[in-house]
C-alpha cells in the first residue's frame, strides 16, 4: 500500500513540476497561435507563419498533418521523427524547442482528436493567446461525433481564455461563439466579404491550389499582429506548401490529356463536395472523369462517408479503389445506388500498373481526382503522377 502511495505522489509531483516549467517557457513567447479545425490546419499554419515572417514578426511554426514539420524563423524546416504512437505531449516539446529562440510568435497546429485532449492541449500545453479555427465538418466522427454539432463542441475545447478566437467557419459556429462569451475571449469572424476580397489573381500567385478561405483566415490573423496585407500575402505566396496541399497537374501522355488533381488530404465529404463542384466547372471539357479512392482499413467511417457521397457524384465514369478496406466503400456505394460496374478495385497493385490502368481508362482526355487518404498508396500515386506532369500551378482553365 505504501509503495503505491509513494508512486502516486511521485507521479503527481512530476506532473506539477512539468506544468510549472511549461508555464514558464510559454510565458517567454508573447503570441501563441493555436490552429485547429477539420480541414486545412496544416496549410493555414504555414500561411500564418509565412505572413508573420514577411512582416518582421519572429516566428516558429509546427505542423502535424501529412508530414509533421518544425519550421524555423528563417523559413527552413525539419521533419519531426516520432518514436512510437503519436502523442499530444509532442506539443510540450514544441514549446520547449521554441522557447530557445528569441521569438515574437509561435504557430502550432493542433494534433488532438478526443475532446478532453483538445482542451488539455490548449489550456495546459500550448496555452494559445490566439485560437484559429478553419472549419467544423464531418470527419473523425468515431471520436468527435456522431454529428457535426458534436465535432464543433469538441473543437471548441481549444478556444483560448481571455484571448482572441478567429474562425472561417460561417455555419457551424454557435458553440464557438458561446465558448468565447464564457471565456471572455474576443470572437473574430472571417465572413463572405473577407473571402471574396481574395482575388483570383492573388490565388494564382500560389504554386498550388490554395483556398480563398484559408488565405482570408491567415490574413485576418496577420492583421491582428500588425502585418500589412500586401506583406502578408507576399509571404504566403513564397511559403513552402504542406505535402498534403491540393495540387493540379496536367499530363500530355502520348496524345492523351490527363488532368491530375491530388485531393487525398481533404478527406471529409463536405470538402469533396466543394472541390468536385469547382472541378466540374473548371474541367468541364474532359471526356472521362475518374476518381481514385485510397481507403484505409483503420478508417472505415471515412470509407462509409465517401461511399455515401459517391452516389451524389453521378458524373463520375469510374471509381478506382486502392489501399486497404475497400470493401467498406464498395458496399456502401453500391447500396447507395452506384453501379457496381463503375467500381474497379486494384488493391495491392504496383503504382506503375495502377497508373497504366488509369491511363487506359482516360480516353482522349480525363480528369483524375484522388480522394480518401494521403498515406500509403495515395502519397505514392500522387508523386508518380506529379513527376510525369507539367505543373499547372494554381491556375484553373
Amino acid at each position: 500500500m505504501w509503495v503505491l502511495i509513494v508512486l502516486l505522489l511521485v507521479v503527481v509531483a512530476y506532473l506539477v513540476v512539468e506544468d510549472v516549467l511549461n508555464r514558464r517557457l510559454v510565458a517567454r513567447i508573447p503570441h501563441r497561435i493555436y490552429v485547429n479545425g477539420t480541414r486545412g490546419k496544416s496549410s493555414v499554419t504555414r500561411l500564418i507563419a509565412a505572413a508573420l515572417r514577411e512582416g518582421g514578426v519572429r516566428t516558429i511554426a509546427k505542423t502535424t498533418g501529412s508530414s509533421p514539420r518544425f519550421i524555423f524563423p528563417d523559413g527552413s524546416e525539419v521533419l519531426i521523427r516520432r518514436l512510437g504512437q503519436v502523442n499530444i505531449k509532442e506539443q510540450l516539446k514544441v514549446v520547449r524547442w521554441s522557447s530557445r529562440f528569441p521569438l515574437d510568435a509561435v504557430v502550432v497546429e493542433c494534433m488532438a482528436l478526443q475532446p478532453y485532449t483538445q482542451w488539455i492541449s490548449q489550456h495546459r500545453m500550448v496555452q494559445g493567446t490566439i485560437g484559429v479555427m478553419t472549419n467544423a465538418r464531418a470527419d473523425h466522427l468515431d471520436v468527435m461525433g456522431p454529428s457535426v454539432a458534436d465535432v464543433e463542441k469538441a473543437l471548441a475545447g481549444t478556444v483560448p481564455r481571455g484571448g482572441t478566437f478567429v474562425t472561417a467557419e460561417r455555419h457551424q459556429n454557435q458553440v464557438f461563439q458561446q465558448a468565447c462569451r464564457d471565456l471572455g475571449t474576443a470572437y473574430v469572424q472571417v465572413d463572405d466579404d473577407d473571402v471574396a476580397a481574395v482575388t483570383p489573381r492573388e490565388l494564382a500567385g500560389f504554386s498550388y491550389l490554395e483556398h480563398a478561405e484559408n488565405v482570408a483566415l491567415a490574413l485576418k490573423v496577420a492583421a491582428l499582429l500588425g502585418v500589412p496585407r500586401d506583406a502578408a500575402l507576399r509571404g504566403m505566396q513564397r511559403a513552402t506548401p504542406d505535402i498534403g496541399v491540393l495540387t493540379r497537374s496536367v499530363l500530355d501522355f502520348y496524345g492523351r490529356r490527363i488532368v491530375w488533381v491530388n485531393g487525398f488530404a481533404a478527406n471529409d465529404p463536405d470538402s469533396y463536395r466543394i472541390l468536385w463542384k469547382r472541378l466540374a466547372e473548371t474541367e468541364a471539357d474532359v471526356d472521362r472523369r475518374i476518381v481514385v479512392v485510397n481507403c484505409r482499413d483503420d478508417r472505415p467511417d471515412r470509407s462509409e462517408q465517401l461511399g455515401e457521397l459517391a452516389a451524389e457524384l453521378r458524373d463520375v465514369d469510374l471509381w478506382v479503389l486502392i489501399g486497404s478496406g475497400t470493401e467498406v466503400f464498395a458496399r456502401v456505394a453500391v447500396h447507395a445506388g452506384v453501379d457496381a460496374a463503375r467500381l474497379y478495385t486494384m488493391v495491392g497493385e504496383p503504382i506503375p500498373k495502377l497508373f497504366e490502368r488509369i491511363v487506359a481508362q482516360s480516353g482522349a482526355s480525363s480528369l483524375v481526382f484522388g480522394v480518401g487518404n494521403i498515406k500509403g498508396d495515395g502519397l505514392a500515386l500522387g508523386e508518380y503522377f506529379s513527376n510525369r506532369a507539367r505543373p499547372a500551378g494554381s491556375t484553373v482553365r
